[in-house]
């Protein structure tokens, strides 16, 4: 692999480790109406498997990839509603934006270096 699509790779890698980190405390930071319960508990479960697929890619690059990103667009999907939902405060419509912002610039910087997660 060349350098600079390397350097993609691990950055790509690094910004989803990082969401799946926020979204492992997501059960922790929720108050039961922002987000909901059913929702912190969706989104924590993505972030715990999102993790162990991070680590596994940093390890063996090819396998886990088309899941990781599948979960961490799944987990950016979920945080949606805080844009169409009634009375969701500032702060949780702008994790929301950062989480979406964030997981598609990590699956860009991925997508760089394997072509068939962008095109399939």
């Amino acid at each position: 692999m060349h350098s600079s699509t390397a350097t993609s790779r691990r950055a790509g890698l690094g910004i989803l480790g990082l969401l799946s980190l926020a979204d492992c405390s997501m059960l922790l930071l929720t108050d039961g109406n922002t987000p909901p319960y059913s929702v912190a508990a969706l989104v924590t479960a993505l972030g715990l498997i999102s993790l162990a697929l991070v680590i596994r890619a940093f390890r063996d690059g090819s396998r886990p990839i088309r899941l990781l990103v599948g979960l961490r667009a799944l987990s950016a999907v979920a945080a949606l509603p805080a844009f169409l939902v009634d009375d969701v405060p500032a702060t949780a419509q702008a994790a929301a934006a950062a989480t979406v912002v964030l997981t598609v610039m990590g699956i860009l910087l991925i997508g760089r270096t394997d072509a068939r997660i962008v095109t399939s």
